[in-house]
């Protein structure tokens, strides 16, 4: 009587760790950075997020600018001067970062969605010793078979401009875990990490003077 539990158990706990190693921080899984740029670091940025939903622009830029400015950048929001949904025109854009004056803008688009898959091994537990024990858990069963945990990745690529050159690109692969606002959180990290990595931002102890 006490299998059902115990068959429980086990499908819990590989769905637990599923999702606990489908649930990892955003990877930058590929990104170039221009050999010619010899500029110095940029002052201000002005950060622009792709996203036919507002919300999703607005929290994505709040949240790039806030890290950025922990960075010891000046950076903005592009939906402060472009409140507009929608794409802009080249003039309107223009126009836009020149009010703002920022000398780099950082823009993020989504690329595409993948279907990924995690399947968690079947479980199989022998029988109990004496026969009417084999007869009465046979009711039950000994066998749990595979079971299939499906979830997305986000194809995500941000690029940075100083306005007249291509400086650094990067595309990053993002777990959906359910939770918009965490997976904002981990992307920016990781892309701002990685522009740290190559002196393009200010590093962790500058930021700090």
């Amino acid at each position: 009587m006490q299998l059902p539990p115990l068959r429980n158990l086990t499908f819990t706990i590989a769905l637990v760790l599923c999702v606990a190693g489908c649930a990892a921080s955003t990877k930058i899984v590929n990104q170039w950075t221009s050999p010619d740029y010899t500029s110095p670091r940029f002052k201000k940025i002005m950060v622009i997020g792709v996203s036919k939903q507002a919300s999703i622009r607005r929290t994505f830029e709040d949240e790039f600018v806030t890290k950025l400015k922990a960075a010891g950048v000046e950076a903005l929001p592009s939906y402060l001067y472009i409140p507009e949904d929608g794409q802009v025109d080249e003039s309107r854009l223009q126009a836009a970062v020149k009010q703002a004056g920022a000398d780099a803008v950082i823009i993020t688009r989504l690329v595409r969605v993948d279907k990924k898959s995690e399947v968690s091994p079947g479980f199989y537990q022998p029988g109990p010793v004496g026969f009417y024990g084999g007869y009465s858990a046979a009711w039950f069963g000994y066998y749990e078979p595979p079971r299939v945990y499906q979830y997305d990745v986000y194809i995500s690529e941000t690029s940075l401009y100083d306005m007249n050159q291509l400086v650094w690109a990067g595309t990053a692969e993002t777990t959906d875990t359910g939770d918009i606002t965490k997976e904002i959180q981990g992307y920016v990290v990781a892309v701002i990490e990685a522009l740290k990595n190559r002196n393009l931002l200010p590093s962790s102890k500058t930021g700090m003077t």
